[in-house]
């Protein structure tokens, strides 16, 4: 039975180009599902063909009094029945037994929007110091304000992907596809300020092309990243919690509330569906800016 789970991830990964953190999800998913059915009182499960739509109940009857989210609950469901479909496909099972679950209802919370006021504050603090340091914050800070960019995408930039003449980032996707972001005056002058200047003063060692170095002179890391916005939100007084993607959102919204199109902010953003750009459009009289958590779009 693992074998199918191991071979309906790599399915995922490789043809369906989920990201490693849903693939991650998923596998604790199923193998907490595959020791259900081991272990299950009622009738021990050890095939999948033997999986009917009774045991997935008594499966989420099992963790429904359980401290699990509604949207954990609910991914659980998706990772079950994207399964369950992948088996019927290869012809492992007859019958999809997932096709009829529902998941709970999920409050999808507006995206967490900072002002421009704060926002201002934020690019400010940094300083103008001339310490590598100083230089990196300064032009990651722009970078990932005024092109929206996901975490992931900011520390796995190379100096390969910028076109300073164009004034571009291709930046790549998870599917291998890649867009073409623009930067504008500041992200560009700082950047070239980083590259000309701080990140000389980082690099130690071989340069392997990284465009943003940690002060070992090593790839940025995703914990870095946060501590960093976390320690210039703190400086700039912003109270409430600053991650990188509160300033993707604040990209979107903003981007819209000046005149950009929504297609445009939807190409600039990677988004597969324009109805998941259309959620700023709720967020762009200013309103609920502020409001909500930070979701992962």
């Amino acid at each position: 039975m693992r074998q199918w789970i191991d071979d309906f991830l790599a399915y995922l990964f490789e043809k369906k180009h989920y990201s490693h953190n849903t693939i991650a999800a998923y596998r604790n998913d199923l193998l907490q599902f595959e020791k259900f059915l081991r272990s299950w009182s009622r009738r021990p499960v050890s095939d999948w063909n033997d999986v009917d739509s009774e045991t997935l109940q008594a499966y989420l009857e099992s963790i429904s009094g359980s401290d699990y989210a509604p949207s954990t609950v609910a991914r659980k469901v998706a990772a079950l029945k994207s399964f369950f479909g992948f088996l019927s496909e290869s012809g492992v099972v007859t019958g999809n037994p997932a096709s009829g679950l529902e998941a709970p209802p999920v409050r999808k919370l507006l995206p967490q929007v900072l002002t421009d006021e704060e926002i201002k504050r934020l690019l400010e603090a940094p300083g103008t110091a001339s310490s590598p340091k100083a230089i990196r914050d300064r032009a990651l800070l722009e970078l990932l304000y005024s092109t929206g960019m996901k975490a992931s995408e900011i520390i796995g930039l190379r100096l390969s992907d910028l076109d300073m003449e164009r004034g571009v980032i291709i930046c790549g996707g998870p599917s291998g596809a890649s867009r073409v972001i623009p930067l504008n005056g500041s992200a560009r002058q700082k950047l070239a300020e980083y590259i000309s200047s701080g990140r000389p003063m980082l690099l130690k060692g071989e340069d392997d092309g990284t465009l943003f170095l940690n002060h070992r002179g090593r790839k940025l890391t995703r914990q870095g990243l946060w501590l960093i916005i976390k320690s210039y939100a703190r400086i700039a007084g912003i109270e409430r919690k600053v991650t990188p993607h509160a300033l993707r959102h604040s990209f979107a919204a903003h981007q819209l509330s000046r005149g950009v199109s929504l297609r445009d902010v939807q190409r600039l953003l990677g988004h597969a569906n324009i109805s998941t750009t259309q959620v700023y459009t709720h967020l762009i009289d200013g309103k609920t800016a502020g409001e909500g958590g930070d979701g992962g779009n």
